[in-house]
C-alpha cells in the first residue's frame, strides 16, 4: 500500500493519492477508503488490470488543528475485511478494539 501527497498551493487541500497492491488486495474484487476528512463514507478505489487499486482524494488543510486524518480500508469480495495501511505514517486508536491508519497532510 503506498499514499503520495500533492501539497496544493492555490487551495488549502492536499490531494492524497492511495494506492492498494494486488497482493495487498488479496483478491478482493472492490477495495474502498474510509476516511475521518470523508465522513466515514466508502470511496471506491478504481481497479486496474493489473489487480491494484488507486483513488486521489482532496483533504483539506484548514479545518482542523493537527492535520492528521485517521483512515482504514475496505476489501470486498463477497464479504467485508477492514485493514489498515502497511505503510502508515502512524495509528490511532478506532474506539472498537483496533486501530485506524492516519495520514497527515503538514507540509
Amino acid at each position: 500500500m503506498s499514499i503520495k501527497k500533492q501539497f496544493l498551493k492555490t487551495k488549502p487541500v492536499v490531494k492524497v493519492t492511495f494506492e492498494v497492491s494486488a497482493e495487498a488486495a488479496e483478491g478482493a474484487e472492490q477495495v474502498f477508503l474510509m476516511c475521518e476528512a470523508l465522513n466515514w463514507e466508502k470511496t471506491p478505489l478504481k481497479k486496474f488490470k493489473a489487480g491494484h487499486f488507486k483513488a486521489a482524494v482532496d483533504l483539506p488543510t484548514d479545518e482542523k488543528s493537527d492535520y492528521e486524518y485517521r483512515f482504514c480500508l475496505v476489501m470486498a469480495d463477497g464479504s467485508e475485511k477492514y485493514d489498515n495501511d502497511w505503510e502508515a505514517e502512524s495509528y490511532r486508536p478506532n474506539g472498537v478494539n483496533g486501530d485506524n491508519s492516519v495520514v497527515s497532510v503538514s507540509a
